[in-house]
């Protein structure tokens, strides 16, 4: 199940990358801003799952859902963003975000959320390889 990181800060990508390697997602690709998330979209095998900070340089997480959502229902967006005000979390979800994780977050919420997700939308969580 491939995934993509797209957040301007390296650093959480890279906390993100290997939380997930370690949950049994080898397959990620990366993306620092919403144009390039965009872009990775058309030119890469498409993502299953997205993890979407919100504020990003060029184009924001919120206009990327939006934009995505325009032609993509299906793929899985989770939001992971400091924006944790009620009334931006509603905006997220009504854009049609598929669930929420505040910053900071630990592996284990991570996890959670992942798992709560893929459920809902009738998947399953894959098995870590073998270390």
């Amino acid at each position: 199940m491939k995934i993509m990181l797209a957040d301007d800060s390296k650093v959480m990508r890279q906390i993100q990358r290997r939380t997930l390697e370690k949950l049994g997602f080898p397959d990620i690709v990366e993306a620092g801003d919403g144009i390039e998330a965009l872009q990775a979209m058309q030119a890469e095998s498409k993502p299953e799952i997205i993890i979407l900070d919100w504020n990003m340089p060029r184009m924001d997480g919120l206009s990327t859902l939006q934009k995505l959502r325009q032609t993509d229902k299906a793929t899985i967006v989770i939001m992971c963003t400091t924006e944790a005000e009620k009334p931006r979390v509603i905006e997220a979800v009504k854009a049609g975000v598929n669930n929420y994780i505040v910053k900071p977050f630990t592996p284990s919420v991570l996890q959670e959320k992942l798992e709560e997700t893929l459920k809902r939308c009738g998947k399953a969580m894959p098995v870590p390889a073998a270390v």
